[in-house]
């Protein structure tokens, strides 16, 4: 098992300067953690209020769930609907963990604290690296100039509130989904990947007039485990010819 985990390591070979790493995962912190103040504007904006959204990113620290939340509850959706919205939103962060406990391999001690940074910046940024030295360091590095970022602008932005105005108008409530489909949009490199991502998008706008506020993201999260059975089907049956034909 050793072994095995030590060939993270150097996958796909060559050396990348710890400056270059750190560039890098600065650059992500810097420009995701702006967006911090769009989630301030917003959250004030649906009634919550500065400490509720302070915590919000103190706590919670996940842009995307964040935004999901606040967007329901401006809307008038029932809160216990909105937060299922944000929480089954950010279940993807779980499954960020087992693959980032593998590749940083991090002491026991630290992985509790590592774990309020694995969100999708993080991730990207640690398996964008060639070795497990920069997958530590681009990790660390986008998380803590991130967290502090947002947390901050959070409540800049929440204490600007006021000041802003209708932030319809500002159209700043698109600001997080609008980060978060771009980490993500390089994600989808296999058909199956992106033929998820478009019934996720079908079922969730197609129902977004005809159900309460933060009901279709969750019926958006069965695209996964529907295209995964079709695309199982469809497997076995292409089996069960090659099969069919050697005989």
């Amino acid at each position: 098992m050793a072994d095995q985990i030590s060939l993270v390591d150097e996958r796909d070979g060559g050396e990348k300067p710890d400056s270059a790493v750190v560039r890098d995962a600065l650059g992500v912190g810097v420009a995701v953690g702006l967006s911090g103040f769009a989630f301030g504007v917003t959250s004030a904006g649906s009634g919550l209020t500065l400490l509720q959204t302070c915590a919000l990113s103190l706590l919670v620290f996940t842009g995307a769930s964040q935004f999901a939340l606040v967007g329901a509850l401006a809307t008038g959706g029932n809160p216990l609907t909105a937060a299922a919205g944000a929480f089954f939103l950010g279940v993807r962060n779980a499954f960020y963990g087992l693959r980032l406990s593998q590749l940083l391999a991090l002491p026991r001690a630290v992985r509790p604290f590592a774990a309020q940074w694995v969100i999708d910046e993080t991730t990207v940024v640690a398996l964008a690296q060639p070795t497990r030295r920069g997958a530590r360091i681009g990790f660390a590095v986008t998380g803590l100039s991130l967290y502090v970022l947002w947390n901050l602008t959070t409540l800049l932005g929440a204490l600007g509130a006021e000041a802003i105005g209708d932030t319809d108008a500002w159209g700043l409530d698109a600001a997080g989904p609008a980060v978060f489909l771009a980490l993500l949009a390089p994600m989808l490199k296999t058909t199956v990947a992106r033929t998820v991502a478009g019934v996720a998008v079908l079922l969730g706008l197609g129902l977004l007039p005809v159900l309460p506020a933060g009901v279709p993201v969750l019926v958006a999260a069965l695209a996964a485990p529907a295209v995964l059975w079709a695309e199982g089907r469809r497997r076995g049956a292409d089996r069960d010819d090659v099969q069919g034909g050697d005989r």
